[in-house]
């Protein structure tokens, strides 16, 4: 059955016909996301949902989202989708963070023209039929210094735009290498200087706890006497109270603001000053732009639905369309090894440890530990998936950390889980052959090799005569064929475990047969996902 799409906001026709192009059926119904509970009435029928600013998705229409496994909003804003409650409902979300990244480096540049000549008051002074020569006198851009408060995708390109008008060019940002930042032709330096040198200032930042009022009153201060400050990035980056206050003492002599703490806008305390450019959070308002994210939401929405590649995630790790295909098998098997352990834990784990040999050390690791985890998850949690599983563990306390080493052994990759608990540790292993098929190779340090099948059984005993034959008179007098039978064992006469492979499930009635024998310390029917 295709996957089905609902877009409840405008995108464009192109964008729609992509999902159509590629054998998802899709409704089109741009005015749905400004009547929530219509939306939460026809939600549970999607299995993914595209959007602009206007749908709200909170946490009741998620709640009515029985199939929905991804949203995707296109632009880069995502303050309309609650995150964490998409988290813990197993949806993952997108978001196009370079869709619009030209338009909105092309905007600052524009405000910080605007700003520099006083563009918006002489052409309002001029439309009235004023000729004031000689009020509007600016600045030049040449030879200035532009301090760039985040230079990531957005901001590297007004680095890479002024430097092309000769500006100087000094910018701040963590997570910004010396390497990088010679690459871009920037100099990196630290907010105070940046602060204590820049002409012109201007942010490309998220807005988090940390950027929240990154500009503040005492940051303000230390910038250079004269300072004009541009923000197309995100309302709340600046204390707007402390900017009018250095706006009219002169300490500034120039802001341009195309987002605000509050919007929509329609009063605040920096309009009507002198020299103060606004425009109504106009960054990404381009024809170019406007198609572009939305034909970038539609392929990654379609990526993920028909093959499970993953781009811009915002609440799991990305998978390209070529990792997904290579490491299909090994998400498969993390899935097989997590369901295995979690069937077989019934007390509270306490820790979760990953153990990745060989070329599949060289994966997207991410990805693959979130296999492993919704593996153990759905033991108890049958709705848990590779997006919700990582909270689900968080939110019980588990500890999770990942090895990976090179080739250790005969194989060329594998997989090793072991999840420890208050009474124990249990370990189990895999690869995949190069049939594409998941195997187990190691349960309890004893070597085997078993497919994975939906119906399993697995036991443990210790090694004397007669189980074999015991598991197979049992099973065959029940009524439950044997598809495939693997033995292994620590040493003679110590610690033996048989893993059956089973063409239906194990009635109670036989697995009670098998305990009561008391020839087995564990008689434990597994079930597996089919592959």
């Amino acid at each position: 059955m295709a996957p089905k799409v609902l877009v409840s906001d405008k995108l464009s026709e192109t964008a729609v016909q992509i999902f159509r192009d590629r054998g998802i059926e899709v409704d089109f119904e741009p005015n749905l996301g400004k009547d929530k509970d219509r939306l939460a009435e026809v939600i549970g029928q999607y299995d993914g949902l595209a959007i602009r600013s206007a749908t709200k998705v909170t946490e009741k229409i998620l709640a009515e989202a029985t199939n929905l496994k991804v949203i995707g909003r296109a632009g880069i804003g995502v303050d309309n989708v609650d995150i964490p409650a998409a988290s813990k409902k197993g949806v993952i979300v997108m978001n196009t963070p370079f869709g619009n990244s030209i338009t909105t480096a092309e905007h600052a540049i524009a405000m910080m023209f605007a700003v520099a000549r006083q563009l918006p008051e002489a052409s309002a002074s001029t439309h009235a039929g004023k000729w004031e020569k000689t009020k509007f006198m600016g600045v030049e851009l040449f030879n200035k210094t532009l301090g760039v408060i985040g230079a990531g995708n957005i901001g590297s390109i007004v680095c890479d735009r002024a430097l092309g008008l000769h500006m100087k060019v000094v910018a701040y940002d963590p997570f910004l290498s010396e390497e990088r930042a010679k690459q871009i032709g920037v100099t990196k330096v630290e907010l105070d200087e940046l602060l204590a040198r820049a002409d012109f200032i201007t942010m490309h930042v998220p807005l988090t706890d940390k950027t929240r009022n990154i500009l503040s009153r005492e940051n303000l201060a230390k910038t250079k006497k004269g300072v004009r400050i541009i923000n197309c990035a995100r309302g709340g980056l600046i204390d707007e109270e402390a900017l009018a206050e250095a706006l009219q003492s002169g300490h500034v002599a120039g802001a341009a603001l195309d987002v605000f703490a509050v919007e929509p806008a329609t009063e605040n305390v920096l309009f009507s000053l002198p020299n103060v450019v606004v425009t109504p959070h106009l960054g990404a308002s381009t024809t170019e732009a406007q198609e572009n994210v939305a034909l970038q939401v539609a392929e990654q929405m379609s990526d993920y639905l028909l093959t499970g590649a993953v781009q811009n995630a915002l609440n799991m790790p990305s998978v390209t369309a070529e990792e997904a295909a290579v490491m299909g098998p090994w998400l498969k098997l993390a899935d097989h090894l997590g369901t295995f352990i979690g069937q077989m834990t019934d007390e509270p784990i306490t820790a979760i440890n990953v153990l990745y040999d060989g070329t599949v050390a060289e994966m997207n690791l991410a990805a693959l530990n979130c296999g492993v985890i919704a593996g153990i998850m759905k033991a108890t949690n049958p709705d848990v998936n590779m997006v919700s599983a990582p909270i689900v563990a968080k939110e019980r306390g588990i500890k999770v950390s990942t090895t990976n080493q090179g080739k250790s052994g005969v194989f060329d990759a594998y997989i090793k889980v072991t999840v420890v608990t208050k009474e124990r540790e249990r370990s189990i292993g895999g690869t995949v052959f190069s049939d594409g098929k998941p195997r187990f190779i190691q349960i309890k340090g004893i070597n085997i090799d078993a497919e994975v099948v939906p119906h399993m059984l697995y036991t443990t005993n210790k090694d004397v005569p007669g189980i074999i034959g015991t598991l197979g008179g049992t099973l065959g007098q029940g009524g439950v064929n044997i598809a495939n039978f693997t033995l292994g064992r620590s040493a003679v006469g110590a610690d033996a475990i048989a893993l059956l492979a089973l063409d239906g499930p194990l009635p109670a009635e036989v697995k009670a047969a098998l305990e009561g024998t008391g020839l087995f310390q564990q008689v434990r029917p597994l079930e597996f996902d089919a592959a």
